[in-house]
């Protein structure tokens, strides 16, 4: 499975994941000019969530969220800022989540789901 195959099945997994949690989807891809991307912005109980969404087939290099650097994090505030600042939409409060999706090698139908909620470094 390609690197950009495994993350867009890791993304829809993810997606699925949140909606079974109680979580409204507002966005997916959400672009701030070339500066950064966030994979999912939901929603759950009026708080705004950007999610971070890292795929892995094995753990040769790492857990998934540790593949979140402090340079990737600090994108994805700014975009996550800009997205704030551009709703129409008062929310209370927001946090950056992570979300790791983990593929069974051997069958990539089968894989383990974590999700960290208020991420920071």
């Amino acid at each position: 499975m390609s690197n950009t195959k495994k993350g867009k099945q890791g993304e829809e997994i993810a997606v699925k994941y949140l909606k079974e949690n109680g979580y409204k989807i507002l966005e997916t891809n959400y672009h701030y000019s070339k500066f950064g991307e966030i994979d999912i912005i939901a929603i759950k109980h009026f708080k705004l969530c950007a999610i971070e969404v890292k795929s892995r087939t094995n753990l040769i290099f790492g857990e998934p969220f540790e593949a979140i650097t402090k340079a990737k994090l600090d994108k994805i505030f700014m975009t996550f800022k800009y997205y704030l600042q551009n709703t129409k939409i008062a929310y209370f409060s927001h946090q950056i989540d992570a979300i790791s999706v983990i593929f069974d090698a051997k069958n990539p139908s089968l894989y383990e789901i974590k999700h960290i909620k208020n991420i920071e470094l």
